[in-house]
């Protein structure tokens, strides 16, 4: 028991810069007190004692604001940082060196018997306010971001984040090979289309980015084949002509340039331009009244 007490506060000192003597984190560390009432509650459900285990969890909810159920299951060196509003569902199983951050939720998607809830592997990571409901398998080293919902089943060592869940890395390539693209061919094939992958790399997690950075490399490939078709049917046929592509031009996107112009407006105007513009309106404002003028005199 108290090498287990032991594991379970070492465990904080691993995972939590902020922790600085066993004192601190034995007295002030929500996460661990709900941890330790859940094993005893856990060890009375178990015992059939179901009555007693549920009032020890509503009591550690009161106290932590971590609500964890009786019936579920947790792993070795378990830690929930922070914690207020975190929910573990009867059925979820947790199991070794897993983090929760606040907010987190293994909740379940039907009120059915039976396994409802998740099952988290060894050394997952979940986010602040992350929910994972359902009664699916989120792989052994799996991350999962902020404030994602999770409804299915996640790879181990996947990064998962979205709305719903999206994955985004894996540890495991895909089974399907990418295309070989020469790195000089894609950058010009973006400066073609204007586009910069919002500035952001091809190994950061951002769905968006990847999407449109596949879309490019398919359209190279599609260029860089139909340039080979040509090349052969010119061997065939002598007298074969294939006409060059359009070019992107600058005057193509004026009418974007000037919506961006008058949405954000010049910024670098010389201040002697703008004396003169007020003046000559100053003297057309003028003119026109004294011609009102002599028309209706």
């Amino acid at each position: 028991m108290f090498q287990r007490l032991r594991e379970d506060i070492n465990s904080v000192f691993d995972r939590d810069p902020a922790a600085r003597n066993f004192l601190e984190v034995l007295t002030n560390y929500p996460g661990l007190h709900a941890l330790l009432v859940h094993r005893l509650s856990h060890w009375l459900w178990q015992k059939n004692l179901k009555w007693l285990a549920r009032t020890l969890s509503s009591l550690a909810r009161w106290f932590t604001g971590i609500e964890i159920h009786p019936g579920a299951t947790i792993g070795r060196r378990f830690f929930i940082d922070h914690g207020m509003g975190v929910v573990i569902g009867e059925t979820a199983e947790v199991g070794d060196d897993v983090t929760l951050y606040q907010g987190v939720t293994l909740g379940g998607t039907s009120w059915n018997k039976g396994k409802r809830h998740p099952t988290l592997e060894d050394g997952v990571i979940v986010g602040a306010g992350a929910k994972i409901l359902g009664p699916f398998t989120v792989g052994a080293g799996a991350k999962v971001g902020s404030n994602a919902v999770i409804t299915k089943e996640v790879p181990a060592g996947a990064t998962v984040v979205g709305i719903p869940g999206k994955v985004v890395k894996r540890d495991e390539p895909d089974t399907v090979t990418p295309l070989e693209v020469d790195p000089e061919r894609r950058e010009a094939m973006r400066r073609k289309f204007g586009f910069d992958a919002y500035g952001v790399s091809q190994d950061m997690p951002d769905p968006v980015a990847r999407s449109m950075q596949a879309m490019l490399d398919h359209m190279h490939a599609v260029d860089e084949r139909l340039e080979r078709m040509c090349t052969t049917l010119r061997s065939i046929d002598a007298g074969f002509r294939d006409s060059n592509l359009p070019e992107l031009r600058d005057e193509d996107f004026a009418n974007v340039l000037a919506d961006v112009d008058s949405c954000c407006g010049p910024q670098d105007e010389p201040q002697g331009d703008k004396t003169a513009d007020a003046q000559d309106h100053t003297e057309s404002e003028g003119g026109d009244t004294a011609a009102r003028r002599r028309q209706n005199g």
